[in-house]
């Protein structure tokens, strides 16, 4: 950075006093991750109120050498956009770009910017009735800016797909200011690379997503959940086959969490209730959806399912929502697994996938082995079976607690990490399903990719940005002197 007194004073004067935040006191919230695990430092806060700012701050800062770290609702699980500790970077949130700008029933799309809040757009979708098939437990603070870099999954993946498959079109402002636009989606256009989906899943690091055309769905007309009590995360595997095979394109959601995960989260949900009589090694939560309402036909579809399955020995026990109160109720309690393991004290946490059909065999091998192999610590897996992705857990030895933790992470933890990465590349998966590499994952990235992938990711990078501005040190970085290593 060559001079930052003169960057702020043209910063300010591009944005006006409440597009420049200055102040330590308001910029603080943004410095910290969502987990507490990354602190950093921030020249300033920029909060742009439209496409046209952005463009020209982006300019602003690629004259003056500033870095750029792009953040939306600041509640990602890999640091990604958390600044580093050198004072030197810019944070630029576009919480102020949170128009929902159309919402079109007959073409299945929204068009909306990038800082608008994933409940706010289900609000928006809602209203038209309609529906955006993504959701997750941060959809109050989780913007549409952000799942867009992560390529962001979610319980709906199953029948929707990610961001990946949601997303018809794009809009970004690159590296050097200029806006990259193709918000208007086509069936068909064979005009070479997609480029969309280049800057989907590429955290901020080659562009800054500002708006973006979305797919849309009928609303629910019928939602059923039922909760499922298993033996074996084996029988849930199976229980997930029966129920493809039963129901089609009816099947929404699997998810499957361990016991130790459901008693976490009862005794962290004031006034919470298990759904079942009965504790089970395994749990299971299915949800089936009709477009419209059948007068009852998905419920009386659900009670087949569910009894055929008790009939095979699938299952041991399970129960069926009986409205749509008690499916939230089920939901809640899914959705409340990640905040349960938080309070209860550090963890190290690895969002990875592995092949549908090799998760209960991957997680009946490493969840034992991570135990036999660092003493005291307790591993956990659940999640998005039906996807193949499981969020593993492994929580510290008993009496860690946050003053503890620091130590713990980067001793005992680390390995803990990297133990668990090699055990998923013994499975060909991946160290992350979707919540991205941020500066987590990004040394685990560079020791277990392959070297082609890793370079052409490089070589990309060097292309887009070659001075290193976008969210510098996440995801991937080029060797020093910005040469491609």
């Amino acid at each position: 950075m060559d001079d930052p007194a003169a960057f702020l004073t043209a910063a300010e004067a591009l944005l006006g006093p409440r597009g420049l935040i200055r102040d330590p006191a308001l910029i603080a919230p943004w410095l910290t991750d969502w987990r507490g695990r990354y602190q950093g430092a921030a020249l300033a806060l920029a909060a742009p109120a439209n496409v046209a700012e952005v463009s020209a701050l982006v300019r602003l800062c690629a004259r003056h050498g500033v870095p750029i770290v792009p953040q939306g609702g600041n509640s990602g699980m890999s640091g990604g956009a958390t600044p580093d500790a050198s004072g030197a970077a810019l944070v630029l949130s576009l919480r102020r770009m949170d128009a929902v700008r159309s919402v079109d029933s007959a073409a299945g799309q929204a068009v909306c910017e990038a800082g608008v809040i994933l409940q706010n757009l289900h609000d928006a979708a809602a209203a038209a009735g309609m529906r955006f098939p993504l959701t997750l437990g941060g959809k109050g603070s989780a913007t549409v800016g952000g799942l867009i870099s992560t390529n962001a999954g979610g319980t709906q993946v199953l029948r929707h797909g990610s961001m990946r498959a949601l997303v018809l079109g794009v809009e970004a402002v690159l590296a050097d200011g200029a806006v990259f636009s193709a918000l208007t989606p086509l069936k068909k256009d064979n005009r070479g690379f997609d480029l969309k989906q280049l800057l989907i899943g590429s955290e901020g690091t080659l562009g800054i997503v500002t708006a973006a055309t979305l797919r849309i769905v009928p609303a629910v007309g019928e939602r059923i959940v039922v909760w499922a009590g298993l033996a074996s995360i084996a029988a849930a595997r199976e229980l997930l086959l029966h129920v493809e095979a039963a129901t089609s394109t009816a099947l929404e959601g699997f998810e499957v969490m361990p016991q130790a995960c459901l008693d976490a989260v009862l005794g962290y949900l004031p006034g919470a209730r298990p759904p079942l009589a009965e504790p089970h090694a395994w749990h299971a939560l299915i949800e089936l959806v009709a477009d419209t309402t059948a007068g009852g036909t998905l419920a009386a579809l659900a009670e087949t399912v569910a009894a055929s399955a008790f009939e095979r020995g699938v299952i041991e026990d399970a129960t069926i929502s009986a409205s749509e109160a008690q499916a939230e109720a089920f939901w809640l309690l899914r959705d409340s697994v990640a905040p349960a393991e938080r309070a209860r004290g550090p963890a190290m946490q690895h969002d990875i996938s592995v092949p549908v059909a090799a998760m209960p065999a991957f997680v009946e091998a490493a969840v034992p082995a991570i135990e036999r192999e660092f003493a005291g610590c307790e591993a956990l897996a659940f999640g998005h079976l039906g996807d193949g992705n499981v969020h593993f857990h492994v929580m510290a030895p008993p009496g860690t607690g946050d003053t503890g933790r620091a130590a713990w992470e980067l001793g005992q933890g680390k390995a803990i990490t990297r133990r668990v990465h090699d055990l998923v590349a013994a499975y060909h998966g991946s160290l992350s399903a979707e919540h991205g590499i941020g500066q987590l994952k990004r040394d685990e990235l560079e020791r277990l990719s392959d070297p082609v992938t890793l370079a052409l990711m490089r070589r990309i990078k060097a292309a887009m940005d070659p001075d290193e501005l976008l969210n510098p040190g996440k995801l991937v970085t080029l060797a020093p002197g910005g040469t491609i290593a």
